[in-house]
């Protein structure tokens, strides 16, 4: 049955979808025209940790969680990194077989090529880098429908969840889908370490051959092409900045 509710109707009827989180998050919700990531970095410290804030958008998955790290800024960064190797999987939890979830390396998401999203962290600018700071705020943005066919054509470089096949899988599954994901990586990170974050990280990001990568302990990036005797060092602090896959007019992911 063809859906003939106008964009206006249906996202009211996303709005009033439920959204089921695992018991340690507490759900804040906003309206369509509010912004997850910055309502989020405004309520942190007196919200807490496990505080999820939701848009509900019928173009967008867009959230932001507020995280409490226990160690100095530097190193809890690396966070970030969890943040999008959970929202990969919620991604894959919803993919068509053999449809490729990929990170451009820190924030983007890509689904087969197709530039989907990506992730972005805040903490308090007053923090020092040898502080642990009282919060972290992770942000992510996917898109779910692209607005016409015919925008497709012009940018074939930007996708959607919904032109790659995946069915029902909206704003509010995605979400659902990430908070449990979250909760893996961070329990995998406090029995194993980080380092089991970081390989759950460092096996999203697109393949290059004869290459090697690590994550430093500050969060950078440190590559290394085989038969070269020289690694490259790409600053995640600086990355984090400004985020690749925004675009600050659209206030959604680029086109």
């Amino acid at each position: 049955m063809e859906d003939h509710l106008s964009p206006a109707v249906r996202t009211r009827a996303f709005i009033s979808e439920p959204i089921d989180l695992p018991p340690p998050f507490t759900l804040v919700r906003l309206r369509e025209s509010g912004d997850a990531f910055t309502h989020a970095l405004g309520i942190a410290e007196q919200s807490g940790a496990g505080t999820l804030v939701y848009v509900g958008r019928f173009d967008l998955a867009e959230f932001a969680v507020v995280l409490e790290p226990d160690e100095p800024l530097r190193t809890a960064r690396r966070a970030f990194y969890a943040g999008m190797a959970a929202l990969t999987d919620a991604l894959r939890a919803y993919a068509p077989p053999n449809k490729s979830v990929t990170i451009d390396w820190p924030d983007a998401i890509r689904i087969d090529g197709g530039l989907v999203g990506g992730g972005r962290l805040g903490w308090p600018p007053s923090v020092k880098e040898d502080e642990p700071p009282p919060w972290l705020v992770f942000g992510a943005m996917i898109r779910t429908v692209s607005v016409t066919d015919a925008e497709l054509g012009i940018h074939p470089l930007s996708s959607a969840l919904e032109q790659e096949g995946f069915g029902d899988a909206g704003a509010v599954q995605v979400t659902e889908s990430f908070a449990r994901h979250l909760m893996l990586a961070i329990d995998a990170w406090q029995v194993d370490g980080f380092g089991s974050v970081a390989r759950e990280y460092l096996t999203r990001l697109s393949r290059e051959r004869q290459v090697s990568r690590r994550i430093d302990e500050n969060g950078d990036l440190l590559t290394h092409r085989i038969g070269i005797d020289k690694t490259e060092r790409r600053d995640l602090l600086k990355a984090l900045a400004a985020p690749s896959w925004l675009d600050p007019k659209l206030g959604g992911p680029r086109l």
